[in-house]
């Protein structure tokens, strides 16, 4: 009998070369769902695809956007009682002055599209993300990226710095949210290499109607532009050489030590350190009750090695008897690989790689306690055991799960026209009789308008009628849409009741069936 699921057991091992070298392995922990969504998201997800290569939008670029709606969303933290910071409160706060600009819904609208907020990967993730991937889209620094914030529930305080207001004012605002003076500088520096100020927008800072948008700075890549065009006198940057002496922000908070910040940013190595460190503490910056996972500096959830042709890689595991399976495991060779695409984060870090898959076989009774691979280079090296720290990749339970390989994609065809929908099948231990199976789904919301409120509903399966009992098990069965990206799946038996938590539906490829 032949049992697939995912996460109850994933038999998925990615082998990658970084730089050339060979690479101490990772200690993280299987499992782990956040860090591994985490590391997902920022080596292969899909919001890179509107921050590589810089793209214009609306006279500026969605990077300069993204990072913009960041710092926004950061600056209702208060650092005197640990309340605000970066948890998407934006979301409510888009009817402010200080907010103003089509760039914030665009952007909302841009993390929202890809549906990618999960039940523990909220949108204030997304939005961290976004700027991470905005500052590499543009030519900056890597910001290492932690997960695990807090989605706000409602406004928090309108403590946006604005640009008519005074130093001391500017200076207090940075230091409600975390930073110094000298910090101040450097923070505004590096958020204003990318973008600008549009006129419809502040009208009192770029005061001729004919222009739409006065940029910062000469160039849309993120590079010490900003700074040496200043400290040489022949900026554009309406914050610091507008009409408006009251707007001139910039300018005021720049030349406030003398220059000595921005002098010492002219080094573009200094620049991209002094960015990043001051742009992965803003990311960071949360309730003082929201603890943030350890940053992601590198693709963690992967085996990183060496390019070789020659290996050979192989998944082991273990039944819960103890007594099918041989004292070394039972085995079955990777049967095929597929090339890993990474992100504009992998590609500036050099990594590549391959996922090696495995189609195996469990049997039903004596079931799976553990799983865990062994590399061999095939160069007369001892082979090397991956095996989650030396406890395995323990499979919890095996009471209940979605059998990937029963459950299908179903397209259906009549006249021409088209419905789709995925037909999902529940495995529970035990007789019909006494068992049962729900799941409670979570679909991102995909359309209006912010606040973006996720869908998640419970539904009782029904009994599988085209899949009788077999192995011990009852298949139950509903009917799903593909706007559905995660699952909480219960079952119910004489043994009592089981859940499998976070069942990612996007990750997995159910067989194509299709009805016409």
């Amino acid at each position: 009998m032949k049992l697939c699921s995912q996460p109850l057991f994933a038999p998925v091992l990615i082998v990658c070369a970084l730089g050339g070298l060979v690479q101490s392995f990772s200690t993280f922990q299987w499992p782990n769902p956040l860090l591994s969504y985490a590391d997902q998201q920022l080596y292969e997800g899909p919001l890179e695809v509107l921050a590589e290569g810089c793209p214009p939008r609306d006279n500026s670029t969605i990077p300069a956007q993204w990072l913009r709606i960041a710092y926004h969303d950061m600056s209702t933290h208060n650092v005197d009682d640990g309340t605000g910071g970066l948890d998407a409160s934006i979301q409510y706060e888009l009817d402010r002055s200080q907010n103003v600009g089509e760039g914030m819904l665009d952007s909302l609208n841009d993390f929202n599209g890809f549906g990618i907020v999960s039940p523990f990967f909220g949108m204030a993730d997304v939005i961290a993300l976004g700027a991470v991937l905005a500052v590499a889209g543009c030519g900056g620094p890597f910001v290492p990226f932690s997960a695990g914030r807090v989605d706000a529930t409602e406004a928090g305080p309108p403590t946006v710095p604005e640009p008519q207001q005074d130093l001391a004012s500017h200076t207090e605002s940075f230091r409600r949210q975390g930073f110094t003076p000298t910090e101040m500088i450097a923070l505004v520096a590096c958020g204003h290499t990318l973008g600008g100020v549009r006129q419809v927008d502040f009208p009192l800072v770029v005061t001729d109607n004919s222009t739409i948008l006065q940029t910062f700075d000469t160039t849309p890549a993120f590079d010490t532009a900003v700074v040496s065009e200043y400290l040489q006198n022949t900026t554009q940057n309406p914050l610091v050489v507008g009409p408006n002496v009251t707007t001139r922000s910039d300018f005021r908070i720049f030349s406030s030590d003398g220059n000595v910040t921005m002098q010492s940013l002219l080094s573009p190595a200094n620049f991209n350190q002094t960015c990043s460190s001051l742009f992965e503490r803003m990311l960071n910056t949360v309730p003082s009750n929201v603890n943030l996972t350890d940053p992601i500096t590198e693709p963690f959830d992967y085996l990183v090695m060496n390019n070789n042709p020659s290996r050979t890689v192989t998944l082991l595991w273990a039944d819960r008897q103890e007594s099918f399976c041989p004292s070394s495991g039972c085995s079955q060779q990777s049967n095929g690989t597929q090339n890993v695409f990474f992100t504009i984060i992998g590609q500036m870090q050099g990594v590549t790689a391959l996922r090696y898959q495995f189609n195996a076989t469990i049997n039903a009774t004596s079931s799976i306690s553990k799983f865990w691979f062994e590399v061999n280079e095939n160069d007369g090296s001892e082979p090397i055991v991956v095996d989650n720290g030396g406890a395995g990749f323990v499979v919890e339970q095996d009471s209940v799960f979605v059998d990937v390989a029963r459950s299908e994609l179903v397209l259906v065809e009549s006249g021409g026209e088209f419905d789709e929908f995925i037909k999902l099948v529940v495995a529970v231990r035990g007789d019909g009789a006494s068992t049962s199976a729900s799941v409670t789904s979570f679909s991102p919301s995909l359309s209006g308008n912010p606040p973006f409120t996720p869908t998640i509903n419970t539904t009782d399966l029904q009994l599988d009628a085209s899949n009788p009992p077999e192995g011990g098990y009852t298949f139950f069965t509903m009917n799903t849409t593909f706007l559905v990206t995660f699952l909480d799946v219960t079952g119910t038996s004489s043994s009592g009741t089981v859940t499998q938590k976070n069942f990612d539906m996007t990750a997995n490829n159910f067989p194509f069936v299709l009805i016409s």
